[in-house]
């Protein structure tokens, strides 16, 4: 009688204990909620900045990451790209190129005769279509003097002669990329030539102070004429590198073979004596100077 009560005790206390155990994980699992979706974003977050933003060993926020640079082969350059590439772009003005300069003028034997040495000054300005080709405009001024038996057939004491052109000379750079370069230059165009004899004359002089006469060289008798010519030649200059090694400006030295077509004359220059010159005016220009 009695195990047979402790045997029902004992299923109902069994029961009991498995109807709590029941009820206490239902409760567990309402209990639980599901992930913080601001966490996930904080972490998205950090992720995305993580290429900007860095912890040092002590888990301080660090210096921000810096952008890589740019390939070797400068495609990252893009605009910032600053570079001369003698005339591979840049838009028309980093294609102009200008130049002067000056020197002696030598005649050759055919008009050692009829004219001496003498100096010269050249400008020009011109378009370089690439790293090897330019063209320039280009004006020139040559003074040489006259021979003593040109002058004595004049009757004069002294004369010169004056040459001024405007010519296109295309020019050829068969090594831009180097310090040194070699260059060969030629053209043609427009030339006159002006001959003049002088005599010394008497002529006042005064100042704020004082009025005398003193001797001073004119012009007695000329004659000029107006035609084409030619040259050709060659020269070197040498490129500075400028501050990103992409310098324009040049020193260069440069000799030309110059044909001037002049016609022959025979003439009495405002009534001096009877002048015979004979054709062509062949000169060697050598000229120093800057280009940029």
């Amino acid at each position: 009688m009695t195990s047979d009560r402790c045997l029902t005790l004992f299923r109902h206390t069994s029961m009991l204990c498995a109807a709590l155990a029941l009820s206490l994980g239902t409760a567990s699992a309402q209990i639980s909620t599901p992930p913080d979706s601001s966490n996930s974003t904080v972490a998205s977050s950090s992720e995305s900045s993580s290429n900007f933003l860095q912890l040092d060993d002590a888990g301080m926020p660090g210096s921000a990451a810096l952008p890589a640079a740019p390939s070797p082969d400068g495609s990252g350059a893009g605009q910032y790209d600053n570079k001369s590439h003698g005339g591979g772009g840049g838009g028309v003005m980093s294609h102009l190129t200008y130049a002067a300069g000056g020197g002696f003028n030598a005649p050759t034997s055919d008009s050692s005769p009829y004219i001496t040495w003498g100096w010269n000054f050249t400008v020009g300005a011109g378009y370089r279509f690439d790293r090897h080709l330019a063209l320039n405009l280009e004006y020139q001024f040559i003074h040489s003097k006259l021979p003593g038996a040109i002058i004595a057939q004049a009757g004069a004491t002294g004369g010169y002669a004056t040459i001024w052109s405007f010519t296109l000379d295309p020019t050829y750079d068969f090594n831009p990329k180097s310090a040194i370069e070699v260059y060969a230059v030629g053209g043609g165009g427009f030339y006159r030539k002006v001959t003049n004899f002088t005599n010394p004359q008497l002529a006042q002089y005064c100042t704020y102070f004082y009025c005398g006469v003193v001797t001073q060289t004119v012009v007695v008798g000329h004659f000029s004429s107006n035609q084409g010519g030619w040259s050709i030649g060659g020269g070197l200059q040498h490129r500075f590198a400028g501050w990103n090694g992409d310098g324009k400006t040049r020193i260069f030295a440069e000799a030309r073979y110059l044909d001037v077509l002049t016609p022959a004359v025979t003439t009495q220059p405002n009534g001096l004596g009877t002048t015979t010159v004979g054709a062509d005016t062949k000169i060697i220009p050598v000229t120093v100077g800057v280009r940029f």
